[in-house]
């Protein structure tokens, strides 16, 4: 089988979303070198990010004000030129069998979209419980049926026709560090509380926050069984119940000042 895009005529574009991605930034881009196109959206590094990928043959555009990761997706789409486009995050690695499935199903044109699974690194190690396999998403695309991007804080595609499922999981190095998370937690902890209170989410009080958090431990630890991936396990699911408990608070925050006014 012959897995050169170009002798098969179907150009495949990666769309890369960066921000302060110096660690991470290389490894991602030598992941798809090999592809006919890599568009870098960075949306704000004031690391050596930008600095870095000088050093690839890509197209690097930095995104003007602050956006959501549908504009910023969205942007991507706009920027690529491939018959095909695939997603790739700055902690994402496509692996060699993943590369040749990308290649083939590309040229076999089956289906408008494609979701693939990932093997999540959390703590350097992999889970296999705890939700995080084989979390699919959507991110393979035919371009010419991919619409645009929807939702702020968690993003869905927009496409016309078919989905498939690719068998290769794409290397996800989700979360190194508590304190990387916990950094995490307290920027889309806001956003999240913004959305609930736009929306008129009803006033917070005891039995409101004690069923959000039990009902969080009981999703982690009973139906996703985080205990199966070990110590890391725990310490990820209660790290899911505090950024929980931490966007609740902050909603109650802002009912809170709206009552005073």
């Amino acid at each position: 089988m012959n897995t050169n895009t170009k002798d098969a005529r179907v150009r495949l574009s990666v769309v890369i979303i960066a921000k302060n991605e110096e660690e991470n930034i290389i490894d991602c881009i030598k992941s798809v070198i090999w592809v006919d196109e890599i568009v870098l959206i960075d949306t704000g590094s004031t690391d050596n990010t930008l600095e870095i990928v000088k050093n690839f043959k890509i197209k690097a555009i930095r995104y003007k004000g602050k956006g959501s990761f549908s504009e910023w997706r969205d942007h991507g789409r706009k920027e690529a030129n491939g018959e095909w486009i695939f997603y790739l995050d700055a902690d994402e690695r496509v692996t060699p069998l993943l590369r040749r499935e990308l290649l083939l199903v590309i040229t076999q044109n089956k289906f408008a979209a494609y979701a693939r699974p990932r093997r999540n690194f959390i703590f350097n190690k992999e889970f296999k419980f705890s939700g995080q396999y084989p979390d699919y998403n959507i991110r393979l695309f035919k371009s010419s049926g991919l619409i645009g991007w929807k939702g702020y804080l968690h993003e869905e595609p927009i496409f016309k026709g078919d989905l498939g499922y690719l068998k290769n999981p794409v290397v996800h190095l989700k979360h190194n560090n508590l304190s990387e998370m916990v950094e995490k937690t307290n920027d889309w902890s806001e956003i999240e509380a913004k959305l609930m209170y736009e929306a008129g989410h009803p006033p917070m009080n005891i039995s409101r926050f004690i069923s959000a958090i039990l009902r969080e431990f009981s999703v982690r630890m009973v139906r996703q069984k985080a205990f199966l991936d070990g110590a890391e396990g725990v310490m990820y699911a209660m790290y899911q119940v505090y950024s929980r408990f931490i966007s609740y608070a902050k909603l109650w925050e802002k009912q809170l000042k709206e009552n005073k006014s």
